[in-house]
């Protein structure tokens, strides 16, 4: 069996954290199968942990170019994934969607006529939840009017488009359906094999749990059947050929960004996070605070305020090595004001 902390080296090697690449941040956002955004700025942060020389401008000419977009996706959250991935993703998601609508008991709406109004009206112009909503209640007037809304959200696949999430700039989460802003349709037979292969590049070795608990999506067991994966013992599946670097490989201080999907992708995440600290990561009003990294572990938390980053360690920790990386943070983020790190 493959021992924990040879598991922690594996997982941040295809995470990309084990050292910074040189890869452009299309290519990296895909190897990773989309960064989790619901916070706009998280992935800015997600790239400059993994990538040389990554500067802000390059992920915003993404969003604005169409290649790059935001979208519901899995685990029913914000993922911000290339074009490619998003016409291809989504489709598999959309049972998991489904469901999730369902256990909301919006009874007494024609679910597909909202979704054709719906469409059409967002096709014509993006619009926000709070100004969409009047506009449907007037097709909809016997509705409570915000079950259109809800239920758009869950059945229409529908873009954020800038300026939400371009950096410097300011904007609402505006929403268009994917092939008004892309202009090419779903993937009308994908496959979910491959995103499971994909997966497992990103984030494993893994088991099936998993595997589930990234995706948000049941009943793999067929689908990974089928692959032909490597066998670690305990559930642990692997492709055959992937990196999985020697347990005392070094692993240096990161800090991570806030909604990582580092901390949020298996079903047991004591391969870098323990779950006592996990409770102080993520909060009970659901927001993922950024982490420090320290020999490949999750041991403390970081915040940013303008050009002040002020650090909580879980215990004992390099400070020196942990200043020396949020100057670096500050150095991207706030680049001519004087940073200022702090230890609580």
């Amino acid at each position: 069996m493959i021992s924990q902390r040879a598991l922690n080296r594996a997982t941040l090697a295809r995470q990309l954290l084990l050292r910074r690449h040189a890869m452009s941040p299309l290519r990296a956002i895909e190897h990773l199968v989309g960064l989790q955004a619901q916070a706009p700025f998280a992935p800015y942060f997600g790239l400059w942990s993994r990538l040389e020389s990554f500067e802000p401008k390059e992920l915003a000419d993404l969003l604005l170019g169409r290649e790059v977009v935001r979208i519901t996706l899995m685990r029913g959250t914000v993922h911000l994934v290339s074009a490619a991935d998003c016409l291809a993703i989504r489709p598999l998601i959309q049972p998991m969607l489904t469901r999730a609508l369902t256990a909301r008991r919006l009874e007494g709406l024609d679910h597909e006529a909202v979704v054709a109004e719906g469409r059409a009206l967002l096709t014509e112009r993006p619009l926000s939840v709070k100004a969409m909503t009047p506009l449907l209640a007037e097709r909809f007037p016997d509705a409570d009017s915000a079950a259109p809304p809800v239920i758009l959200r869950w059945l229409l696949p529908m873009v954020q488009v800038p300026p939400r999430a371009v950096w410097g700039k300011a904007g609402d989460a505006v929403l268009t359906p994917v092939e008004a802003w892309l202009g090419r349709d779903l993937d009308p037979s994908p496959d979910p094999q491959a995103l499971l292969a994909r997966y497992l590049a990103a984030f494993g070795p893994a088991t099936i749990a998993d595997m589930q608990a990234w995706s948000g999506l049941t009943g793999l067991r067929a689908a990974v059947a089928r692959m032909d994966l490597a066998d670690l013992g305990g559930g642990l599946l692997d492709l055959p050929d992937a990196p999985r670097p020697d347990e005392d490989t070094p692993a240096p201080v990161r800090l991570v960004a806030p909604f990582d999907n580092l901390v949020l992708s298996h079903a047991d995440r004591t391969r870098v996070i323990s779950d006592e600290h996990r409770k102080r990561v993520i909060t009970i009003n659901g927001q993922v605070l950024g982490t420090v990294l320290v020999d490949g572990y999750v041991r403390g938390i970081w915040k940013r305020t303008a050009a002040t980053v002020t650090v909580t360690l879980f215990g004992p920790g390099p400070r020196e090595e942990i200043e020396a990386e949020a100057l670096a943070l500050l150095a991207f983020a706030e680049p001519g004001r004087k940073p200022v790190v702090r230890f609580d």
